[in-house]
């Protein structure tokens, strides 16, 4: 889950049914939460699922050639992609 310490400098407007508000004002009220801050957990725990799903892409055969060619290029440095890959991910942070 993603913890922000920065000041919040934008803001965020939405408009809802009634029943809705309700039930997030629970949720919130059950996790000691104010409604801003369940919904802002909620809404990046969302985007940050939907932005790891993002798995298929196209490719024109000339671009597919060169993807080929940069999985086949030795690493310039393997020890920083086993630290890359070993760190825990910034939202488990």
């Amino acid at each position: 889950m993603a913890v922000f310490t920065s000041p919040r400098e934008t803001t965020i407007n939405l408009r809802a049914p009634a029943d809705q508000k309700t039930l997030i004002d629970r949720a919130a009220e059950v996790l000691r939460q104010t409604r801003s801050s369940f919904m802002l957990e909620a809404s990046v725990q969302r985007a940050e699922t939907v932005l790891a799903d993002r798995t298929r892409f196209a490719l024109s055969e000339e671009q597919m050639a060169r993807f080929h060619e940069a999985l086949d290029m030795p690493l310039p440095d393997p020890e920083a992609l086993r630290r890359l890959l070993t760190r825990p991910p910034p939202w488990a942070r």
